[in-house]
């Protein structure tokens, strides 16, 4: 009868790789997706669910082994089966005649059949499968050597793990991993909600991502892949290029549906034309366009000169960059308290539109580059990205510009600046009180885990401090019914309601209020493990940076966050404004800090599944209050993985590597015996 039921299994296990594959390929290749993204997330849950309880099924090549590798300490160096060859440029019309009459002399032919392709700007990279199972993903480098980084290409759902089909017993594929405009905006807003650093650019960011020592990190990047072509392949090919392009996309590759196959110069011109009239509305950055002989034995024949084809050629499109005077510098303040620096530029027309703001990033950008005020400096703007200041032209100074200073303080609240050496970032500190940060903070505060304000979404957040009736999150509790029912849309019974839901929220608990301030870098855990340490808010409030790291979860940045945070002025007024509008909680005797003798010093702990008893954050919080480093993946240093209902991959992990595993039942006795010890 067991063996009934893993014979069942794995059968299933196989079927629901093969359909998952399926949907990958038809989404990613095809761009016909046959399933809504719910019914794709369905099925890996079934095929996690079957893998956790059946480890032995699990496969390299199954879709739920995307992550699960241990971070790198440093990438290593391959060698190329074939090198990864640049290419030449063009930069005009001539260039591409010239071209094209060079090939033609040389294969003494009257015309040639190009493809023809734009050119992705992204990061080249080099893929080898060995009977169909990708083995090894590695960086251009310097074309003959790259850096491996073959977990982190794992993780892109885009390249297939395993090839479909008749394949070679050997192939190495060259293509271009990317990241979408719409990923990078969509990334990059997430990013400055968690208060991270957003990327200057979509290949920065594809760079970036490719190149983490953590494959954890590379798999929350939206990174894509497109195929453009083959280094060594142990099998006979099709005759043309396209058609190997083809080929690629039937073993489950995908490569660009912008692909052409046109005749001579002037079909590759009229191409390059087209693309460089749609380049804006593509939803990925190109630079140019690509042009390559389609006859395969031509491509041989015609050979390679140093380290480019004599067969393709990269037509690059106008610079997108022009030369204006930076006039002066402004400071602009984010939603989460970032200073951004917008240099005031005297107009100049670049890529179809009168440019007179760009942005500066940081201090640190505009050290780098000895950017002053007075400058001849390089614009550039690329589609709708916002314009930005590429260098300085320091041969036309004159001696009367002067350097880009800080504001002495937030130019909007005139809160007291934070610096970030981590981030490259200064904010203002005055998060609960700075009109700029308004909105963002009133929304996190209302939250579901921090004051859970039922009724409160984001529109009438927006509603409530346009028409002026909310200036810091105090005044949520200042509100009547009155006033609330002359929004748009807020008929008297919902004002009622509102009023109601922010009269139950005063009730709370010291660990919610405090995630509720917004305090940088302080999550559900670390709001937690601040209220076991200091037990009620006034000892909080005084606890000087050496006396915050004394806390479990809190280093050194974190600490510096919280001091800051509760030593301007402005954040302690509404503080004491919320505490006198009835804001309350029960406060407790603080809990010491765990030692070198806590039950779990020094011990490695991960958490994985769910848990009925309480949420995730809170056992993480009590393990580190017991001493114990909760790691977010499973090694041989691991003491032991806590397993609730649903545990995925690393459920799996730990058990392959011989890790103690405690159910939620084990958990909470020996947490009683700890706790209690």
């Amino acid at each position: 009868m067991a063996q009934e039921r893993i014979a069942a299994a794995r059968n299933r296990a196989a079927e629901l790789r093969r359909e998952l594959d399926e949907h990958n390929y038809r989404y990613y290749v095809l761009d016909a997706p046959s399933v809504p993204d719910a019914e794709y997330d369905r099925l890996m849950r079934e095929l996690v669910e079957l893998e956790t309880r059946h480890p032995e099924l699990v496969t390299t090549e199954s879709p739920t082994q995307r992550v699960g590798a241990e971070p790198l300490a440093a990438f290593t160096e391959v060698e190329h089966l074939e090198p990864m060859l640049s290419l030449g440029n063009a930069f005009d019309a001539q260039e591409v005649h010239d071209f094209d009459r060079r090939l033609r002399e040389l294969l003494d032919v009257v015309e040639i059949d190009y493809v023809t392709e734009p050119k992705l700007d992204g990061l080249a990279v080099s893929l080898t499968y060995h009977d169909g199972r990708l083995t090894v993903a590695a960086t251009r480098g310097d074309g003959r050597r790259g850096e491996e980084v073959t977990q982190n290409v794992r993780t892109i759902r885009g390249i297939p793990l395993r090839l479909r089909g008749d394949v070679p017993p050997l192939l190495e594929v060259r293509g271009e991993v990317f990241m979408t405009r719409s990923g990078f905006v969509e990334y990059n807003r997430q990013a400055e909600a968690r208060g991270e650093k957003p990327f200057v650019n979509p290949r920065n960011a594809a760079a970036g991502s490719l190149r983490q020592l953590d494959p954890v990190v590379t798999a929350q990047r939206p990174l894509n892949f497109c195929a453009y072509g083959v280094g060594r392949v142990d099998a006979e090919l099709p005759g043309r290029h396209s058609e190997v392009l083809q080929r690629l996309r039937d073993w489950g590759l995908p490569s660009s549906g912008e692909v052409e196959v046109v005749c001579g110069s002037d079909g590759c011109l009229a191409y390059h034309a087209a693309m460089l009239e749609r380049r804006d509305a593509l939803d990925f950055d190109i630079d140019g366009v690509v042009y390559k002989v389609d006859r395969r034995d031509w491509q041989t024949e015609l050979g390679q000169v140093a380290r480019a084809p004599r067969w393709a050629i990269a037509h690059k499109f106008p610079a997108q960059e022009e030369l204006t005077r930076l006039l002066d510098v402004d400071f602009q303040v984010g939603r989460t308290g970032v200073l951004t620096p917008v240099a005031r530029l005297e107009p100049v027309f670049v890529g179809g539109v009168t440019v007179t703001n760009a942005t500066l990033h940081n201090m640190d950008e505009i050290a780098r580059k000895d950017v002053r005020i007075g400058d001849t400096v390089s614009v550039r703007r690329a589609g709708d990205v916002i314009p930005e200041i590429v260098g300085v032209v320091a041969e036309r100074r004159d001696g009367g510009e002067r350097a880009v200073e800080l504001p002495p303080a937030c130019p909007v609240c005139g809160s007291a600046l934070v610096r970030d050496e981590e981030a490259s970032a200064v904010r203002c500190s005055g998060g609960l009180y700075c009109p700029a940060q308004r909105k963002q903070a009133i929304r996190h505060f209302a939250s579901r885990l921090a004051m859970d304000i039922e009724g409160l979404g984001d529109k009438l957040v927006d509603q409530l401090v346009d028409a002026g009736l909310v200036a810091s999150v105090a005044d949520l509790y200042r509100l009547d019914v009155e006033a609330l029912a002359g929004l748009e849309r807020m008929g008297e019974k919902s004002a009622q309601n509102l009023v109601a839901a922010l009269e139950r929220s005063k009730a709370t608990t010291l660990p919610r209020f405090l995630f509720a301030l917004g305090i940088r870098e302080v999550g559900e855990s670390t709001a937690r493990a601040l209220a076991t340490q200091f037990g009620d808010l006034p000892a909080l409030r005084e606890a000087d940076v050496e006396a915050l790291q004394q806390v479990p979860d809190v280093g050194p940045v974190v600490a510096q966050h919280v001091a800051a945070f509760f030593a301007e002025s402005h954040n302690r007024e509404v503080i004491e404004a919320l505490r006198a509008l009835g804001v309350r909680w029960q406060s407790h005797e603080p809990r010491p800090a765990a030692d070198a003798d806590a039950p779990l010093a020094g011990s490695s702990v991960v958490l994985t599944g769910t848990l009925e008893a309480m949420p995730r954050t809170e056992a993480k919080a009590r393990l580190q209050a017991l001493g114990a480093k909760v790691a977010g993946s499973v090694s041989k240093k691991t003491a032991f993985v806590i397993a609730g209902s649903e545990a995925g991959s690393k459920l799996a992990k730990a058990t392959e590597l011989g890790v103690e595993v405690l159910d939620e039942a084990d958990f909470l006795e020996r947490l009683a015996i700890w706790e209690r010890d």
